[in-house]
């Protein structure tokens, strides 16, 4: 199905299931613990022995020798494979740093060793056994600051609209300021895991946790130079990724091998150290950013320069991802410096780009906001933009964000705030307010399916994933909608490669890409259908299918009826831009003596098209929330220059937020439509609980106490020093 013009009207706009709180159709399985994750493969491979990873103990250099033997003779080992054993290996899609084989280290724990053995003990043990020597390289700067001094001003602006300069020379008001966000870890709650048999070192079966069934398909075949057909990959369960698990990891490569020299199937779970600092993170980042304003608020120029760092060939966390578009102006100069560092790998968390950039673009609006003397939601509205400001001749799609700045203030109940910083006080609390807007682009990817129609079950078949945002759930819906049957008829068949290619999870890009996928495959059924009873224009509605006169029930067609398509987008989407957006607000409480900050209350209003399930939708959304708040206080990977890795590498010293810590979270979803971005008329909507939730948990700390902390996470190391006398 070509996606070619914009969608008026069609079946979704007069929904019986889409777009209706509807409870996950795979939540039995998760609550009864019967839904088969990565590492638990035991149905499918029931004798599966124990893997378990060595990674390199230098930041970079090289190997240059390694003894296992001691390992290779200790209790239950079946197996040893070394770095050294093998050639490197090729490097997958988006995979900067080789996975494993050769003697060189580009970043600390890399995986360099893999012990299989009988117990998880047992192969643990062996694996401590293995000695190591190293040459390890030149030290290497790992100071952010001082490489972004030194690139400040160089290159080429990635966005260049206006003249600057004058903008920000003739400003009636200028603000100016560097802004620090650390490094994130994903710290998903299923770690990088996978079950392979490739036993006889022919074909490959990979029970693995990827977000990417078709991509990780592909960088198999690639890594290890097999045939793309000798290779199964399944992924049904994924508990949690965040990005991290976009890409072929190195828990599915050292199975994989552990497998081909033990002759079993093996199951490997990277440590949580190996999945802080082998696999990937978010990098921290340095910002500097000027925004010029007329004295009515409008802003004459926004002129925003990044830095982050990345392995050689590596992409760096891009924090200027929505300063060209986000907000009106009339010039803008804007700038992403990568800067290579051999520190582990930095590649895709949550709503990459903009998650950091917003915790520093919503930060200084409201600077100038008070430089202005002007409330901050205002500001915002003032400021909003119906076209993409770097390019004034496209125009948004759909764009609901005063909307959701209005309905946000009304509900939050704004005009009652503190409006004087450090001015309110409940007992021993400082109590603040804060605002942020949230924006994340619209992206979608070609998705496909396969619709079978068997004895009045709908079968549909699509290696789309489902990570933990209810997947399973909208595409049922969608392909019941589109059917005019119920869910309980449709069975979901997903995350294998052998079924038609998706687009896979990740970047909000899912639930609309992979739902049009189904719907286009649904209505190729449709056809068939009409085709095979010689019907021409029926509905399908109540599990019959209606043409004139003729009634028939889909239950009675007695012989299987399958068909496969997918939704290719068209042009036409590039004369749009095409966003979603949205309005944070926060309600904190910061002791006055101690410095200790809660959060007490939060609300979002979401603009992101039609929400295919009110439910699932929600949920995406206060858990972006909840990682807002964990980015805003507490989350920071504690570089040890000198060694070059992350010394907070487990659960224990690097700590998240939870549910628990927020009493009050609510979620508001504007009712509205997109017909260019999807023939659903939707948009993802999990990035937007994310992007801006920081911020107005800064913003609010600022209200609260009059303090300004500019570098994140918000710790009250940074600001106690300067609260009120005990």
């Amino acid at each position: 199905m070509k996606f070619n013009s914009p969608v008026e009207t069609n079946l979704f706009d007069d929904a019986k299931i889409i777009g209706k709180p509807t409870q996950r159709v795979d939540g039995p399985l998760k609550v009864t613990g019967t839904a088969p994750y990565a590492y638990e493969r035991n149905d499918a491979a029931p004798d599966a022995l124990y893997g378990y990873p060595l990674g390199a103990a230098i930041g970079h250099g090289r190997i240059t020798a390694m003894d296992a033997e001691a390992a290779r003779n200790a209790p239950g080992v079946r197996a040893v494979v070394t770095t050294l054993d093998i050639d490197p290996l090729e490097k997958g899609m988006n995979n900067v740093a080789r996975l494993f084989g050769g003697n060189e280290v580009q970043h600390y724990h890399q995986a360099i060793a893999v012990v299989v053995a009988e117990t998880f003990e047992q192969a643990r043990a062996a694996a401590a056994r293995i000695d190591v020597t190293y040459e390890e390289g030149e030290a290497a700067d790992l100071d952010l600051d001082a490489a972004f001094r030194r690139v400040e001003g160089s290159g080429e602006p990635d966005t260049l609209f206006g003249d600057v300069d004058a903008a920000f020379r003739d400003a009636a008001v200028v603000t100016d300021q560097m802004y620090h966000t650390p490094g994130e870890s994903h710290t998903m709650m299923e770690p990088h895991a996978s079950t392979v048999d490739w036993s006889d070192g022919g074909d490959m079966t990979v029970w693995t946790s990827n977000q990417m069934i078709n991509w990780n398909h592909q960088s198999i075949a690639t890594t290890f130079g097999i045939e793309p057909e000798r290779i199964r990959v399944e992924s049904p369960y994924v508990g949690g990724g965040f990005g991290a698990k976009l890409w072929l990891r190195a828990d599915a490569v050292l199975a994989a091998l552990g497998s081909r020299a033990a002759g079993v199937p093996v199951k490997l779970a990277l440590p949580r150290p190996m999945v802080m600092n082998n696999t990937t993170h978010r990098s921290a980042t340095v910002q500097r950013i000027r925004l010029a304003a007329n004295p009515d608020g409008t802003l004459k120029g926004i002129w925003h320069e990044a830095a982050a760092y990345c392995l050689p060939g590596g992409r760096g966390e891009n924090a200027t991802a929505q300063t060209p578009i986000f907000y009106a102006g009339e010039t803008r100069r804007v700038k992403n410096h990568v800067l290579d560092m051999p520190l582990p790998e930095t590649a895709d968390m949550r709503a990459p780009g903009e998650a950091s950039g917003l915790m520093a673009l919503e930060i200084a609006m409201d600077e100038m906001a008070e430089a202005l003397e002007m409330d901050p939601v205002r500001f915002r509205i003032i400021n909003d933009t119906q076209v993409n400001p770097s390019d004034p001749d496209i125009p948004f799609s759909d764009r609901h964000f005063v909307e959701c700045l209005e309905r946000g203030a009304e509900a939050f109940g704004w005009a009652e705030r503190n409006t004087s910083a450090g001015g309110r006080r409940d007992g021993d609390w400082l109590i603040g307010h804060g605002v942020a807007g949230a924006y994340r682009g619209a992206l979608v990817l070609p998705s496909g399916a396969r619709a079978i129609l068997d004895g009045g079950k709908l079968i549909i078949e699509t290696d789309m994933t489902d990570i933990g945002t209810g997947s399973y759930t909208i595409i049922a819906q969608t392909a019941a909608e589109t059917m005019g049957m119920s869910l309980d008829d449709v069975e979901m068949r997903m995350a294998h490669s052998a079924y038609p290619v998706s687009s896979g999870s990740g970047g909000q890009f899912g639930a609309p890409s992979s739902t049009s996928g189904v719907y286009a495959a649904c209505m190729a059924l449709r056809e068939k259908i009409a085709g095979n009873l010689g019907l021409q224009d029926p509905t399908f509605a109540d599990g019959n299918v209606v043409s004139g006169e003729t009634r028939m029930s889909l239950s009675d067609i007695n012989e299987e009826v399958s068909a496969e398509d997918a939704i290719e987008w068209g042009d036409f989407q590039d004369g749009y831009a095409m966003g979603t957006f949205g309005a944070h607000f926060v309600e904190v409480g910061v002791h006055a003596y101690t410095g200790e900050t809660r959060v007490r209350r939060m609300l979002a209003v979401c603009d992101a098209g039609r929400i295919l399930n009110p439910v699932t939708a929600r949920s995406q959304v206060i858990g972006g929330m909840v990682m807002g708040v964990g980015a805003a206080l507490s989350e920071d990977m504690a570089l040890d220059r000198g060694r070059g890795f992350f010394a907070n590498h487990d659960m224990a010293s690097y700590e998240v937020a939870v549910h628990a810590d927020i009493p009050d979270q609510q979620v508001i979803f504007l009712d509205t439509l997109d017909g260019v971005a999807t023939p659903l008329k939707a948009k993802g909507v999990g990035e937007l609980g994310l992007c801006g939730a920081a911020p107005a948990v800064a913003n609010a700390m600022y209200n609260a106490t009059g303090i300004r902390v500019r570098d994140y996470p918000l710790t009250m190391d940074k600001f106690i020093d300067q609260l009120p006398s005990i």
